[in-house]
């Protein structure tokens, strides 16, 4: 699956996106093996709570589940003004 990440993920991770290839079942699991490959994975999934997700660009939440999905998309909550 395709992985993106935007603003302050993609600065600490290094690249805007990536293909994984994962056997995790839901978001949450992703995020786990994703934080295990390197200290900036790390860096950037250390607090979830501080992150938004989408999955084939629908917004989502970290429980859920993976099965079908082509993209996941990793942002900060979005602010108006």
């Amino acid at each position: 699956m395709q992985v993106l990440y935007f603003a302050w993920v993609r600065e600490r991770i290094g690249v805007p996106r990536e293909e994984v290839q994962t056997q995790a079942a839901t978001v949450a699991e992703l995020v786990e093996e994703l934080k295990t490959r390197e200290e900036r994975y790390a860096a950037a999934f250390a607090d979830i709570s501080a992150l938004r997700v989408a999955l084939d660009q629908d917004l989502s939440e970290f429980t859920d589940s993976l099965e079908g999905v082509r993209e996941v998309a990793f942002f900060p909550p979005m602010t108006g003004g």
